[in-house]
Formats: C-alpha cells, sequence, structure tokens
C-alpha cells in the first residue's frame, strides 16, 4: 500500500479538525469583541501551549492537545449578590472559587466589558457563534463536494451489454443511451430501473441514441427477483442488513456512471438529514456508547453507524485514504463529506443546554431574558444577571462524564474501529 494517500490522509483531517476548532472559537470570539467584550485568550487545544501571540489585548495560541479550543471572555460570572451567604462543603468552594476567578480577571474601570452585563440577545448571538460557525463550515463543504465536485451519478447510457440477456437478444450496444421506454421519455436510470420492473415478461419498445441517430429496438425484460432501491436509488436493507428482494425484471445492461453537479436543494437536504440523525444520535447516546463499547470488547461486529471519537473519525481518515479501488478525487470527495458530518456533530454537540457546552450559555442567557422579559410585564424592577456560578458543580460532573465518555469510545477505536470499507 502507498504510504503517500495515508499521510495525506491523516494531515488533510488533522488540519479539518483543527480549522473547524480555530473557527469554532472565532465565531465565538469575534461578536463577543464587537460588543465590548475583552477576550483575553484564544486558544486552539489544550494543555501545554505549543506557541502563543499576543496582539493586543489578546494572547493567541496552539496547544499540545487538539481536541478542542477556548476562548476567554473576561467577566463570564458575576460576582455574589448582596447579602447571599457562600454555601458550604466542596461544591460551596467550588462556586466561590469560580466567581472569584471570573472577577479577578476584570481590570478596574473595564467593569462594562464584562460578558455577564451583555444583554441577552448579546449573549445568545456570543455563545451561539461557535456552533453556527460549524454548522456553516458543513454547508460550506458540502456545497462543495455537491455542486462543484459533483456526485458519481448513474447515466442512461449503457456501459456493457450481458451476454446471453434480454439487452443482447434485442440488440442493445455499449454507447447506447436510452431515451425512451414503452412509448415514456427517461430521465435518468432510477425511472429506466423501475419501468424495467413493471415490464417484466413484455416486450416492449425501447429508443436509444446510437451514433446521432435514434434506433428503435424491442426488449423483453427477463422476470428476476432484484434489491429494492429508495428514492435515491440505494439497496434497501432489513433488519439483518441484507438487501430487501422484490419481484422485478433484468435487460442485463450497467449503466455508465459519471460525475454530475446535484441541485443546490440537495445541500440543505444533506445538512437537514445529518441534523437530525446526529440529534437521533444525542439523544440515545448512553446506549450507543454502550453498544461500542460492547461491541468492541465482544464478538459482536462494530456498526458502521456506531458514534466514533476523534480517533475513529482518524481512523476512518486512513481508511479513506487508503481505498485503493478509489480515485483521489473520490477520496478527498469522501474527506470532505467526513469533515461534514464532523462538524455538523459538533454543531448539535454544543447545543446541548448543560455546562461547560455552549448550549449550557444559551440556556442561562435565555433564562436571565425570561426572569428580565416578567419583570418588565410586571412593572417590577429588573433582577440582575443570572448566577451562572451555581452552576458549576454541574458543569463539574458534566465535564467528568465527557472524559469518561471520550475515553470510552477512543479505547473502542483503538481496539475495535468502525470500518467504512
Amino acid at each position: 500500500m502507498d504510504i503517500l494517500p495515508l499521510v495525506v490522509g491523516i494531515v488533510v483531517i488533522v488540519v479539518g479538525i483543527l480549522v473547524s476548532i480555530a473557527l469554532h472559537e472565532v465565531g465565538h470570539m469575534v461578536p463577543a469583541k464587537k460588543f465590548g467584550v475583552r477576550v483575553s485568550e484564544y486558544m486552539v487545544g489544550f494543555g501545554p501551549t505549543l506557541w502563543s501571540r499576543r496582539k493586543g489585548e489578546t494572547e493567541y495560541g496552539l496547544k499540545a492537545i487538539p481536541l478542542g479550543g477556548y476562548v476567554r471572555l473576561v467577566g463570564m460570572m458575576p460576582p455574589a449578590p448582596a447579602g447571599r451567604r457562600p454555601r458550604e462543603g466542596f461544591f460551596g468552594q467550588v462556586i466561590a472559587d469560580a466567581r472569584d476567578a471570573s472577577v479577578s480577571e476584570i481590570r478596574p474601570g473595564e467593569e462594562h466589558r464584562a460578558f455577564y452585563r451583555l444583554s441577552t440577545p448579546k449573549k445568545l448571538v456570543v455563545m451561539l457563534g461557535g456552533p453556527v460557525m460549524n454548522l456553516v463550515i458543513a454547508v460550506v463543504l458540502l456545497a462543495v463536494v455537491f455542486l462543484a465536485i459533483g456526485m458519481p451519478t448513474a447515466t442512461t447510457t449503457v456501459a456493457q451489454v450481458g451476454d446471453d440477456t434480454a439487452a443482447a437478444s434485442a440488440g442493445v450496444e455499449s454507447g447506447d443511451e436510452v431515451v425512451a421506454f414503452d412509448g415514456e421519455p427517461v430521465e435518468d436510470w432510477n425511472q429506466l430501473v423501475g419501468m424495467i420492473n413493471d415490464a417484466a415478461g413484455e416486450p416492449v419498445p425501447m429508443v436509444v441514441e446510437r451514433d446521432g441517430a435514434q434506433v428503435t429496438l424491442t426488449v423483453t425484460p427477463t422476470p428476476a427477483e432484484r434489491p429494492q432501491t429508495d428514492a435515491d436509488g440505494y439497496p434497501v436493507l432489513d433488519e439483518d442488513g441484507e438487501p430487501v428482494l422484490v419481484d422485478g425484471a433484468l435487460l442485463g445492461v450497467t449503466s455508465s456512471v459519471e460525475r454530475q453537479a446535484l441541485p443546490v436543494s440537495s445541500v440543505p437536504e444533506a445538512i437537514w438529514l445529518q441534523t437530525s440523525e446526529t440529534a437521533k444520535a444525542i439523544v440515545s447516546l448512553p446506549v450507543r456508547v454502550y453498544d461500542a463499547a460492547y461491541e468492541a470488547f465482544t464478538d459482536a461486529p462494530r456498526s458502521q453507524d456506531s458514534v466514533m471519537s476523534v480517533v475513529g473519525v482518524g481512523r476512518a481518515a486512513v481508511d479513506t485514504a487508503g481505498a485503493e479501488d478509489y480515485s483521489v478525487l473520490a477520496r478527498v470527495q469522501l474527506m470532505l463529506m467526513l469533515l461534514a458530518s464532523l462538524n455538523v456533530a459538533l454543531f448539535m454537540f454544543n447545543l446541548i443546554p448543560l455546562l461547560p457546552l455552549d448550549g449550557g450559555h444559551v440556556a442561562n442567557a435565555l433564562y436571565e431574558g425570561g426572569r428580565r422579559t416578567v419583570a418588565r410585564v410586571r412593572g417590577h424592577a429588573l433582577p440582575g444577571p443570572a448566577d451562572v456560578a451555581r452552576m458549576m458543580p454541574v458543569a463539574y460532573v458534566v465535564f467528568v462524564l465527557l472524559i469518561g465518555v471520550g475515553a470510552v469510545l477512543m479505547v473502542a477505536d483503538l481496539v475495535d474501529p468502525v470500518r467504512l470499507f
């Protein structure tokens, strides 16, 4: 196996992940700065700092572990409300430390630049900026794949004619373009397959274009069971993953395949499909993580739709780069689609309404805005900023759970990775 495609594949996926993370954080940083919040750090990665440079009031850097990133927005948490007694115990200390750390970042005279002083709409823009950036990246990548590169599409031009088949008996030749079948114009291959299935055992006229002229042939499709296909031409599988067979017919030809640009509408359709499937995966995440671990440590095969860690994504990229039966363009296309799926996953996952995820801050901003709206309607004084620090124990628990889930999936991806080919 040529090592160069593997190296290129790994580089492409690592760079793609880093760029996705970097742009996610840009989505937070730019609106925050626009609204006057001081951004003290912009970092891609976690752990030891490999490189950093200060520009203006922000330190930009790259850290050793490329599993995420962050921007430090000054004053994320307000000080403790006046008169509130601090909670006792471990979590009480966690809350107090979080408040102190947040308040200590605010420079004298810059209290107005603290994040917690932003209005609810501005907080929402800042916190949604990161996930929305991932969604935009996914849209751009799929637009390149579908509209610029194009997808392999079966055409109505005959590539090969099988020996001793209905097509061979009727005089069909390689290179013929089917333009009509049983008096109906043929627009695409899937339509033609359906017409052939409906004409099992019946002699019907078929018009082909050959050397610039139209030729009418009489074909009698041979009755046979064949895989059922969906609207996109993909085989329908049963619960065991086997193709569903239905009564149909065979003509004995294969179609030529060409890359064709898909309609613009295919991009939002693909985004919606990936978004909805990711949402289902998030809702069933505990079960899917258990399934991944069970499949990895038993004889059960790892399913292709299993959830993966960043290690699994890397292994998938290596599989894609080393797919010898695929052209270089096809490999690039698969990698772009893999990165698009990853960005959709980042978009959806970050919207989970729990700290420390972006969705947790979004939920807090909505709660704060709701309280203020109710106060305005009732004619009461507006309440202060929501006390985010009180949610820090939840953030710690969620963080530990995320580390645990990530560790389980990484081990599963190392022991029994998802095989794309």
